[in-house]
């Protein structure tokens, strides 16, 4: 072990919340800047542009997040290094993730015809919007690289512990975003062209800052930066192997949520309708409990990292405590406050009917879906994430399942199977919980 056990910080309430409340908050800002966005294209008078802009964020949004290993495998890995005091790792844990994101941006600009032939044809919006929003794609692409840097950036920060700055550099980005939103797409009137621009600035910026936060944070830890520590070929092929088996079980689980979201149109109008509106009352409480996942990555990866069963263990429990006891009044929340938050997002009385009908799925998902959250944030921060992605190969064979056995209930069996995909992914990761905690030597 790096250090004497009784010498290390104890983990606690605080420690837990420190990490967790920027998350939460960062996380509630994004969609905040989403409904500006919406806002600005609102003022130019055709609903072709709020159609274009929606329709060419969801675009990156599908391709970013197929990266979000970015963020994920950094946290575990730099946490690991944090807790083992390997200065020299910590500097190389962001060195690759760095590598791999800026790779990973080029070819995206490389490959962005292919990647827009592929994605709009996919897509069926009309002539005139489609139009638009590939003049959106064609500009925001050009910013992959700083986009994916972000990600690794923000997850580097959390591994260490550090997630206010992580808050920093979103809230930063947001209000870059806003500011060059407004001035580019209504001041000088370019439009969604503008809008695309003031993007790519915000994410150039926000990447910037974030490598000027990290020059000043390594400051603090011992170490240099060697170039063979970075290209080191066992630890980068252990950088690699992470990231991938978490790609692969990113790609299966928004595969799982694409079916649903198929499936729901396949029902018609107001069925889609419904499962969009509930699917954003999962969507918020799902802001929240990220945030206490994300704490048990950086705790249960310094844990490992130190060698420190006792630290692990309380990791485990705190955040797990918290997490479960948000659940709680998030579904409550919804029981209570759902009928409203319906009626608010929705003018159409079948819609505002059906979506009552349903609402005990979306109320009861917080409570039962908060365990595959924590777990995923266990062993993202242990990182084995070969386990992850076996757990949701397995889950969404489930989910499939569920959904053949249960058609004949129509609309309660689609989020019956959902209900019970989400329950799987923590059941198949409970049973290898206790091989990790095996891994994890006890302090002396």
């Amino acid at each position: 072990m790096s250090e004497a056990a009784e010498d290390r910080p104890r983990i606690t309430h605080r420690t837990v919340l420190t990490i967790a409340l920027p998350i939460i908050i960062s996380n509630l800002s994004t969609p905040l800047l989403g409904l500006a966005d919406t806002a600005v294209m609102g003022r130019m008078g055709d609903p072709k542009y709020i159609g274009a802009i929606a329709l060419g964020s969801l675009v990156f949004t599908m391709v970013y997040w197929t990266f979000g290993f970015l963020r994920m495998g950094t946290t575990g890995l730099t946490a690991q290094a944090e807790g083992a005091g390997d200065g020299e790792e910590i500097r190389a844990s962001l060195g690759r993730a760095l590598l791999i994101s800026a790779a990973i941006g080029l070819c995206l600009n490389l490959l962005q015809w292919p990647i827009s032939l592929i994605a709009f044809s996919l897509l069926d919006a009309g002539e005139e919007v489609e139009e638009l929003a590939r003049r959106y794609f064609d500009i925001r692409i050009w910013s992959a690289p700083a986009a994916l840097a972000n990600y690794a950036i923000a997850g580097w920060f959390i591994g260490l512990g550090r997630a206010k700055i992580a808050l920093v550099l979103q809230v930063f980005l947001n209000l870059v975003n806003l500011f060059f939103n407004i001035w580019l797409a209504l001041g000088l009137g370019w439009g969604v062209a503008g809008i695309a621009l003031g993007t790519l600035i915000a994410e150039v910026s926000a990447a910037l800052l974030g490598l000027l936060f990290a020059a000043h944070a390594l400051k603090f830890y011992p170490g240099t930066w060697t170039r063979a520590r970075l290209l080191d070929a066992a630890r980068f092929a252990r950088t690699i192997a992470v990231n991938r088996d978490i790609m692969i079980r990113t790609v299966v689980l928004l595969l799982s949520f694409a079916w649903f979201t198929a499936k729901s149109a396949e029902a018609g109008t107001v069925t889609l309708a419904v499962n969009s509106i509930l699917l954003q009352f999962v969507t918020v409480s799902a802001f929240f409990l990220d945030g206490f996942a994300l704490s048990a990555e950086t705790l249960v990866g310094k844990a490992a990292g130190a060698r420190d069963g006792r630290a692990f263990d309380m990791s485990v429990k705190l955040s797990t405590l918290w997490a479960a006891g948000v659940s709680l009044l998030l579904t409550a929340g919804i029981f209570i406050f759902g009928g409203i938050a319906i009626d608010f997002l929705s003018v159409d009385t079948d819609v505002r009917a059906t979506a009552r009908h349903y609402l005990f799925w979306a109320a009861m998902l917080p409570v039962l879906s908060v365990w595959c959250y924590q777990l995923d944030g266990i062993f993202i921060g242990a990182t084995r994430s070969a386990e992850m992605r076996n757990a949701a190969l397995l889950s969404s064979g489930f989910f499939l399942a569920l959904w053949w056995l249960f058609l004949p209930f129509g609309n309660h069996g689609l989020w019956a199977a959902l209900t019970g995909f989400n329950m799987m992914r923590a059941a198949s990761l409970a049973l290898y919980f206790p091989k990790l905690r095996r891994g994890i030597e006890p302090a002396a």
